[in-house]
């Protein structure tokens, strides 16, 4: 199968929930036409941002219903789903399930219980992959969350030439030196995507094309001004850029981590309700201080609209 590179943003859409904490599916339409509206070139579903390990079964594949029929007259807008769990026939399950509905992709986190080393890993992958064959499979490397740190490129070389529609890596984690040598090998066969959104730039220098990130949601014209500046040689304003990611990051850890995404999104005005247990949201008076911080890094001058 001849790999497709992705280039630009892929946003990892928040799952929306309504006041009971149950999925609202109703959001859907709405939220695909909005990242169109900003640039955004598809979206990964029922991943860390949207709460993946915090749906059932059902829950999953029903969100993957609703993406695969907002997108369904849009071929250029690349929704791939997260598929990876501790349970292969889960997994397998999920994958022809999303093969049957006519999304781009699927993506595969490994077990977090019985961690695998690198061997098992790939053969793991192999087992999911090949259920759903002519449909492009990634690997999604976030080892700070499995805690599965085998380095990418071993993976790469494990499966290279057994795996027929290996497409590439989600890659989030900070390990240049693994991304490089990963980009680098058979001539960049594969499709290396970019996972940490405050590290874009020195991504885009070792050649990155493609980024997967929550903060695209709320922020994508930052991250499209970054790349043009980049392209476009100017890397002050690149630097600049940046920066600013990363000031709005800061306000992630400052007020809980990843439930803070869901507190962007109600300033855009898109309400996707809020995380399930164990992941703790803000209180409403955490809100109005975390309001006033926003304001502080400039938001309204970069956010999505």
């Amino acid at each position: 199968m001849k790999i497709q590179k992705i280039q630009g943003l892929i946003a990892a859409p928040f799952t929306a929930m309504d006041v009971e904490g149950k999925l609202n599916l109703s959001l859907v339409k709405d939220y695909y036409a909005f990242l169109k509206r900003n640039d955004i070139k598809g979206a990964f579903i029922n991943g860390s941002t949207g709460e993946g390990v915090s749906l059932t079964l059902d829950e999953k594949k029903l969100h993957a219903e609703a993406w695969a029929a907002a997108t369904k007259d849009d071929d250029e807008f690349k929704v791939i789903t997260l598929v990876g769990g501790t349970c292969l026939a889960d997994c397998i399950d999920l994958a022809t399930h999303a093969q049957a509905q006519g999304l781009y992709a699927t993506a595969f986190t490994a077990p977090f219980y019985f961690k695998p080393n690198v061997n098992a890993l790939a053969e793991v992958c192999k087992i999911v992959a090949d259920a759903i064959p002519g449909m492009p499979f990634y690997y999604y490397h976030i080892p700070v969350l499995t805690g599965v740190n085998v380095a990418m490129y071993d993976l790469l070389n494990a499966i290279d030439g057994k795996i027929e529609n290996f497409a590439g890596v989600k890659y989030t984690h900070e390990d240049f030196m693994d991304f490089l040598s990963c980009l680098s090998l058979e001539n960049g066969k594969y499709d290396m995507l970019w996972g940490r959104d405050e590290n874009m730039l020195s991504a885009l220098i070792l050649g990155s094309k493609g980024a997967v990130g929550s903060t695209y949601n709320y922020a994508a014209p930052l991250y499209n001004n970054l790349i043009a500046a980049y392209e476009n040689n100017d890397f002050e304003l690149a630097r600049k850029l940046q920066q600013q990611s990363i000031d709005m990051i800061r306000l992630l850890g400052k007020y809980g981590g990843i439930a803070t995404g869901k507190a962007f999104m109600k300033l855009i005005g898109l309400d996707c309700g809020e995380f399930r247990l164990p992941v703790k949201n803000m209180t409403k008076e955490r809100f109005e201080l975390f309001k006033s911080d926003v304001d502080g890094v400039g938001f309204q001058s970069f956010k999505s609209v």
